[in-house]
């Protein structure tokens, strides 16, 4: 029997707090927000502004459905809302090799397929054709997924936040000191100003904050900081639209990613890697060398791009787990005490479905993430051998 309506705290106003809280709303859920930051914050691991959205998971099929449906979403979003924040311009896989059986690259490619979708596979020569941005050369086989794009993440948060102001949801700024016990339970939180707020469940959803916040965690997550580069393109409209779509480039060998020019003309690349275990207050700043070897792989790969002005560049958060798969379940030693984190950098594209997972999390009913996302053993796993690729 799931448990009935009453008040909760949502520690995290990132995309997990804000869906979640939203969608516990809309249950009944008397719903206080806490945040020590103005929101959206720009720190967050979910405020930039893009994210990739994709269904391109390689072999693992959990994944593919879940963007699947997490797709559908992004759809009614663009319906419902007053500007479409989720932009379909696909998604360009590449690969410096032909695609081989047990590669991310054919894999995904031959799990679309078989889902019923159609990918156009890629050679050189129709590389250049379609894609003259890129050095064909360099990559001589892949594919384009029409049914992909991205999202212009800072902006969906903050829509979320609104809707949640305008249900009813109380945000408070104010920081997490400590869980309030009552016995073997746990029924609220104390806030850094020193506020106590009784609830009868608290859903922790601080992202990179997390193992900070509930150290206990810490055999499990832990805070990992990725660099992100902006670079100014001298004719930004040849990285726009249908000839420069979202890209992966080998993406689970070299760890490039990317996305079409914005508006002010700014191309972002991204580069997901093992990372560097960090504090989420001291996340430092990009290096010298990953800038060098940004531009090494633009004169390879995107020759137009590798001289152009660095305009912008962030460290991003990731909370990562042992195994690449969310954290969203009940302590088991902590009643009361609900986490949902652990993105491990690929967790922004299930916003639409985010929020009724971690709420049917809460009310312990059965969801489609119940046996990946579930409290579970570590097996004395490391975050080098999670297997995902980035947002």
């Amino acid at each position: 029997m799931a448990a009935g309506p009453g008040h909760i705290v949502v520690v995290g106003g990132g995309v997990f707090g804000a869906a979640s809280a939203l969608e516990l709303r809309a249950r009944g859920w008397t719903v206080t927000l806490l945040d020590p930051h103005p929101l959206p914050y720009e720190g967050a691991s979910s405020t930039d502004v893009s994210k990739l959205v994709r269904m391109d998971y390689g072999s693992d099929v959990f994944y593919h459905e879940l963007a699947e449906a997490a797709l559908a979403g992004w759809d009614d979003w663009n319906a419902a809302w007053p500007r479409r924040l989720y932009h379909q311009d696909g998604l360009l896989v590449l690969s410096r090799g032909p695609m081989l059986p047990g590669g991310f690259e054919y894999e995904s490619w031959r799990g679309l397929r078989e889902r019923g979708y159609e990918p156009e596979r890629l050679s050189e020569r129709t590389l250049a054709e379609r894609f003259p941005a890129w050095r064909a050369a360099s990559f001589p086989d892949g594919y384009v997924n029409a049914r992909a794009g991205w999202a212009e993440s800072a902006a969906v948060v903050e829509r979320l936040l609104d809707l949640a102001r305008r249900a009813g949801i109380s945000i408070h700024l104010d920081g997490f000191a400590s869980l309030v016990d009552a016995g073997s339970r746990v029924a609220g939180v104390v806030t850094t100003s020193g506020e106590r707020i009784v609830a009868d469940r608290v859903l922790v959803c601080a992202g990179a904050w997390t193992p900070t916040l509930l150290p206990w965690l810490s055999d499990r997550l832990w805070t990992v900081a990725q660099p992100v580069l902006h670079f100014r393109a001298a004719d930004p409209t040849a990285f726009r639209g249908e000839r420069f779509p979202p890209w992966t480039a080998d993406i689970a060998g070299s760890g490039w990613y990317g996305f079409p020019a914005i508006a002010d003309g700014s191309v972002k690349i991204g580069h997901h890697g093992t990372g560097a275990r960090v504090h989420p207050e001291a996340r430092g700043e990009v290096s010298r060398e990953h800038v060098a070897k940004a531009r090494a792989f633009l004169r390879d790969a995107l020759p137009a791009l590798a001289d152009a002005p660095l305009v912008q560049h962030r460290v991003c958060l990731y909370c990562d787990t042992f195994d690449g798969d969310f954290l969203i379940d009940h302590d088991p030693d902590r009643e009361g005490l609900v986490v949902a984190s652990g993105g491990s950098g690929h967790a922004f594209k299930f916003a639409p479905v985010l929020g009724q997972i971690i709420a049917d999390a809460v009310e312990r009913r059965p969801h489609r993430g119940s046996e990946r996302f579930g409290w579970r053993s570590t097996g004395g796993r490391r975050a080098e051998e999670a297997r995902f690729v980035g947002e």
